[in-house]
């Protein structure tokens, strides 16, 4: 199975499950891939910015690549991410995991690029380095400090008939979205699958800009996919009302760098993974923040009761 610009539906980005002592938790693993299939995930991502695949050796990168690929068994596509600071590692990276049954990569610029000219170079030597994967790009400028505006975006996809969708998430980025699709509308761009991100906090309003899903790791995805389904359903009320309902744990997932903390206690809340684990170096929840996410969870599964367990 290979990505396609055809993509649709909620990619849940997985974070990477560890063990108290720091060893990945391959238990865990497959309890994870079994509930965001059963949550209705359309796709995953692995190895991303939540994935902490910084923290990650070669080895165990392609070991846990590995795991989940075999889990999902052809069920859903599967993108990992390989931006790395050298293109060597990006490549065998991306050679181990097409090879393994990935259906594409994931690649960002580097931080520290120079000017669009130096940021399109590099971004062409990335796609060369992962051979002939079907990749995404990550916009994604809060993180690495990368502006890659809509007419940059044009030319990529001009250039690599590879690049089938982009991760949008720029901010605000709305109307870039806008502007992405009237160009596709207008016959100045192929179309490309376009997701949001963000942890999901401009859901609704990007399905309405039209994107074709979103790929993100909301520690309750179920929601992600119900929204999508509403508001291509029409029902924009509902939509809206349902997402709204999340929001506050949604928003608290989203401050950095403790956002990941906060999403892994939460699975671990549902038992989704054995450990809210994060590999050093990295934040611990306090007991007064773990109390504040705790009092959501519970209000909110009083709204929404499928926050209250596993898919």
């Amino acid at each position: 199975m290979r990505l396609t610009e055809q993509a649709r539906g909620v990619f849940v980005i997985a974070p990477t499950p560890f063990r108290d002592d720091g060893a990945i938790d391959l238990e865990s693993t497959d309890r994870m891939v079994d509930a965001y299939l059963g949550a209705g995930a359309s796709g995953l991502t692995i190895l991303g910015v939540m994935g902490e695949a910084p923290k990650l050796d070669a080895g165990e990168s392609l070991a846990f690549t590995a795991r989940v690929l075999k889990r999902v068994a052809g069920r859903v596509p599967v993108v990992v991410g390989v931006t790395a600071p050298g293109f060597a590692s990006m490549k065998a990276l991306a050679r181990g995991a097409m090879e393994a049954g990935a259906a594409g990569v994931m690649i960002a610029p580097q931080p520290g690029l120079k000017g669009d000219d130096g940021v399109m170079a590099y971004l062409q030597g990335a796609s060369e380095a992962v051979g002939d994967a079907p990749w995404v790009l990550q916009d994604f400028p809060q993180a690495n400090g990368i502006t890659i505006s809509a007419s940059m975006v044009q030319r990529l996809v001009a250039a690599d008939p590879r690049l089938v969708m982009l991760k949008a998430e720029d901010w605000p980025g709305l109307d870039k979205i806008t502007v992405l699709r009237r160009m596709e509308t207008e016959g100045k761009m192929r179309r490309i699958s376009m997701m949001g991100g963000n942890g999901g906090l401009f859901l609704p309003n990007e399905l309405e800009r039209g994107t074709d899903g979103i790929m993100t790791g909301y520690a309750v995805p179920e929601m992600l996919v119900r929204v999508c389904d509403l508001i291509w359903k029409g029902d924009r009320t509902a939509a809206h009302d349902l997402f709204d309902l999340h929001l506050p744990l949604i928003r608290y997932e989203s401050q950095p760098p403790l956002g990941l903390a906060v999403r892994k206690y939460v699975l671990a809340r549902r038992g989704i993974i054995a450990s809210a684990a994060i590999r050093a170096p990295g934040p611990k929840l306090t007991p007064e923040t773990r109390a504040d996410v705790d009092w959501m969870l519970e209000r909110l599964a009083a709204r929404d009761p499928v926050a209250r367990r596993a898919a």
